[in-house]
Order: structure tokens, then C-alpha cells, then sequence
């Protein structure tokens, strides 16, 4: 028993085990993810705590300022009635230029057979007619610019006129043929003066300026006449209407906030819907009673609405383009005037700047030129001149006080991530827009970025856009 005890103990064993503090290594990962979390909570705070500044890019655009009417035309115009009964044939085509003594309608007893109508007739024209029309063309495609974009009218007109002489001189010898041919008797009149020729009457010819009413400018039973070849007419009928005078007006119906808008203007550019000209027309307003009425004068065009008693028209009072912009991004700023002589440049001459006395001493100070004037003054920012009252002329010793102080327009451009004053020339507006000159020297240019409130910014302030 002794020796199994003995034996237990010698297989006891003592283990001593000792406790060391692990060494913890760096997560890269870890310390990665916190500087980004710490940036990114950062920005956002920097971002909603910063000013907000709207930028608006500056591009070109145009403001058209216009009202639009139904006008009623007025011209000097009468109706010449037939002097017998019959079928009546015309020898003119309608809104056709007319001497006095030509032929203009036959009436016969029966109606003609093979009657040409107006589009029926073959129009031949000579080798001369051809050739001088061929050397008109040239002439314009030589001389033409866009500018003066109204020659093509003008062109075209003499294309019409040309056509229509060509085509009266066929009708004539066709109908004489005709006439001819029939034996029917037959018996031509003249016309008693020179005019335009119309085959539409409406029972307008005899209103005037003097009595015109709101009530003519009613359409809805405005019923016009057309008369035709082979019409059966009764003597004292009317047989054609003839314009006499290439003077013609067409008035239209004013509200009075319009009419007292318009008060002083004298000369309008008038867009014609019915073919989309674009013709300058006399202004002048008419008043009777409480009713109001514009009256557009023309001395040209009148050839091509013979036919018309009613146009639709565009009063064109502001079409301008240029560069536009916000309202909200034009501010005042004040500036000293100070004539161009004063300016000087620095010794490397790659700044501008002016001579001031300081105690005893001249010295040259930089300044900033913003915008110069027509009567060779240069606008100066005060900033740059604060502290001194008086400039000296270069190779001088006249003085200039600075006291002049005016204001001009403009608005801050940040193309380069501060804000710099540009002076704007304004050309037109309307409610939310100006337009403003471009290529100027110290202004705007197309594309460029400006701050779209004016008024949330400060001049030199650093913007990130």
C-alpha cells in the first residue's frame, strides 16, 4: 500500500503556465475606412452649411416684343359697273396693272366657246424677255446680301409683273380670236385710267377713315363677290373693281393700354401672316370716343392683296438679338469716371494703373478698367484707389480729383472660380430676360458663366461650382 502511494506521488507533475499580453497588429482596412468616414462626414457638413450659388450659362438669344390683330384693309378703290347686258369675258388677269384705254372686259350677246380661264392660258415668253430675265438674276446673285434680304422681294415682283404682261398680251389675243371666230357680236370697253385690276368686290370700296366703326371688323358674315369670264351680268352690275393708288392702309382694333403704349411711336415693322413678309409700315393712332384704332400705312405691296379685304398682322415692336441672360444676375456697381489720359502702365507694361501721391512721393498703383465710354472716360473700381483722392497725368503734374462716381450694369462672371464684374450693355428685356450686347471689350461672350443671383455673391469671392 506504502509503495503504490510513493508511486502516485513521483507521477505528479507541477506545470507553472505564465500569462503574456498578446501584441495586436494595425487593420489597414479599418484605419481606411474611418479617413473616408471622416471626409465624407466633412463634406456634407461643408456642403450644408456652405452659400448656394445657382450658375446660369450664358447663350445667344433673341426677344421678339409683338401683337398680334386682324386688320382691315382700306385703299382707294371703286367699282366700274357694266355698260350692257351679256356674258362678259376679261381681257386682263385679275390684280393685274392696267394703263388707261386698254381693254379690259368684252361683253357678247351669247357665251363664247373654248373660253380660256386664267389657268388655262399658255404664257410664251420671247428670247428678249427670257434673256433680260436671265441677266436680272445674275445681277442679284452678284450683288445679294443677306442683309438686305428684301431684294429677293423685290426680285420676285419683277418676276410677277413680267409673267402677268406676258399673260395679258396671250388673253388678249385669244379672246380677240375668239371673238373672231364666233361671230357673235360682241363690244370691248376700256378702262377710263390707269390702275390695278380686281375681280373681288365686297361692298367696302366706299368706307373710309372717317367712318370706321368697330362693327367692320366683324367676319362672321363678311360674304365677298368673285366675278368670272362667261358670268352673265346685267348693265349697272359691278364688272371689275379698280385700285387706284398704291397707297393702302389696314387699321386694326386697340385696346387703350396699347394704344397709350404706342402713343409715340411713328414707323412699326409689320410681319404679314398670309405669306410671311416682313414690311416697315407709317404708324399713327385713331381715336373715336372710347374706341381706338391703329393705322398701319403702306406705299408698296399693295399688288399682292388686290383680293384681300381682311390680313392677319404682327405688330413688331422689339425683335433684338444678342446674348441672354436672367434679370435676377444684374446688379449696380459704382465706379470712379476718370479720363483715359490718366492711365498709365507699369514698367513691364502688363498692367494698367495710375500715378498717385503718397506723403511725399509719386507712386504707380494698378487698377482694374471696367468699362470705357464713348467721351474717352475709363471706369475704375474704388476699391483698387482706396485711401487716395486725387490722380496724377503721366509726364504731368495736372491732377484729377476723384469724386465722379457713376453706375453701371452688370453681372458677376466665375469662369474662373471667382467672381469677376462684367459690364453689360442691355439692348432689350421682357419680364424674366435681358438682352444684351455681345463682343463687347470688357463684356459677355457666349458660354460663359455668370451667377444667376446677382445679389448672393461679393466681388473676388471664390465660387465652387
Amino acid at each position: 500500500m506504502a509503495r503504490r502511494e510513493k508511486k502516485a506521488e513521483k507521477k505528479k507533475t507541477t506545470i507553472n503556465i505564465r500569462r503574456y499580453k498578446s501584441k495586436r497588429e494595425m487593420n489597414i482596412g479599418i484605419l481606411i475606412f474611418a479617413v473616408v468616414f471622416f471626409y465624407l462626414v466633412i463634406t456634407i457638413f461643408t456642403y450644408a452649411t456652405s452659400k448656394k450659388i445657382s450658375v446660369y450659362e450664358v447663350r445667344q438669344g433673341s426677344i421678339v416684343k409683338d401683337y398680334s390683330y386682324t386688320g382691315l384693309i382700306l385703299r382707294k378703290e371703286t367699282l366700274v359697273n357694266a355698260e350692257s347686258d351679256g356674258y362678259i369675258n376679261y381681257y386682263q388677269n385679275e390684280n393685274s396693272k392696267v394703263k388707261a384705254g386698254r381693254n379690259v372686259y368684252a361683253i357678247s350677246e351669247q357665251k363664247l366657246q373654248n373660253a380660256e380661264t386664267e389657268e388655262t392660258v399658255d404664257v410664251s415668253l420671247s428670247t428678249e424677255i427670257i434673256n433680260n430675265l436671265n441677266i436680272r438674276i445674275q445681277n442679284f446673285n452678284e450683288n445679294f446680301k443677306a442683309a438686305k434680304f428684301s431684294s429677293v422681294y423685290s426680285l420676285k415682283d419683277e418676276y410677277t409683273n413680267t409673267l402677268h404682261s406676258a399673260s395679258n398680251q396671250t388673253r388678249n389675243a385669244q379672246l380677240d380670236a375668239m371673238i373672231t371666230q364666233s361671230g357673235i357680236p360682241t363690244t370691248a370697253y376700256q378702262s377710263a385710267r390707269d390702275g390695278i385690276i380686281s375681280f373681288t368686290y365686297d361692298g367696302f370700296e366706299q368706307l373710309t377713315e372717317e367712318n370706321l366703326k368697330i362693327g367692320d371688323f366683324d367676319r362672321s358674315n363678311y360674304e365677298p363677290v368673285h366675278m368670272e369670264n362667261q358670268m352673265s351680268i346685267q348693265a349697272g352690275e359691278p364688272a371689275y373693281k379698280l385700285i387706284t393708288d398704291e397707297t393702302w392702309c389696314v387699321y386694326v382694333c386697340l385696346d387703350k393700354a396699347t394704344a397709350d403704349e404706342l402713343k409715340d411711336t411713328s414707323s412699326v415693322k409689320v410681319r404679314i401672316d398670309k405669306d410671311s413678309e416682313t414690311i416697315w409700315a407709317d404708324f399713327s393712332i385713331i381715336q373715336r370716343g372710347r374706341d381706338y384704332f391703329g393705322r398701319l400705312e403702306f406705299d408698296n405691296s399693295l399688288i399682292r392683296y388686290c383680293e384681300d379685304r381682311y390680313l392677319n398682322v404682327e405688330l413688331i415692336l422689339e425683335d433684338q438679338s444678342g446674348l441672354k441672360i436672367p434679370k435676377s444676375s444684374v446688379i449696380e456697381k459704382e465706379f470712379y469716371t476718370v479720363p483715359e489720359e490718366y492711365l498709365t502702365t507699369s514698367g513691364s507694361a502688363s498692367s494698367q494703373g495710375v500715378m498717385v501721391k503718397e506723403k511725399e512721393e509719386v507712386k504707380y498703383v494698378p487698377v482694374s478698367v471696367y468699362y470705357t465710354s464713348e467721351d474717352g472716360s475709363v471706369y475704375l473700381n474704388p476699391k483698387d484707389l482706396d485711401g487716395y483722392d486725387t490722380i496724377i497725368k503721366p509726364e504731368s503734374n495736372d491732377t484729377y480729383s476723384l469724386n465722379k462716381i457713376k453706375k453701371l450694369n452688370g453681372v458677376y462672371n466665375i469662369n474662373q472660380g471667382y467672381a469677376v464684374f462684367k459690364v453689360i450693355e442691355i439692348l432689350c428685356e421682357n419680364d424674366d430676360y435681358y438682352i444684351v450686347q455681345q463682343k463687347t471689350s470688357y463684356g459677355l461672350s457666349d458660354y460663359d458663366h455668370i451667377v444667376q443671383d446677382g445679389t448672393t455673391i461679393k466681388e473676388d469671392e471664390v465660387v465652387f461650382q
